[in-house]
């Protein structure tokens, strides 16, 4: 695989594990705020997207190591 694919994939699972914070930051403030349909949301789509940077993660290790 080119260098170049490998640099854009590192770079987008960064910016998902920044996303995925981010989520999970709202989330915690919303279970503060006792809005609990709301952090449910933000933790079900911080969980996909958490899954989603796994499995890129993976793709990206493999791809690296041919």
């Amino acid at each position: 695989m080119k260098a170049e694919t490998i640099s854009v994939l590192l770079k987008a699972y960064a910016q998902l594990q920044e996303i995925i914070d981010e989520l999970y930051e709202a989330h915690d403030r919303a279970i503060e705020n006792n809005d609990f349909d709301d952090a449910s949301l933000l933790a079900s789509r911080a969980d996909k997207l958490y899954q989603e940077a796994e499995n890129l993660e993976i793709l990206i290790t493999e791809l690296d190591d041919r």
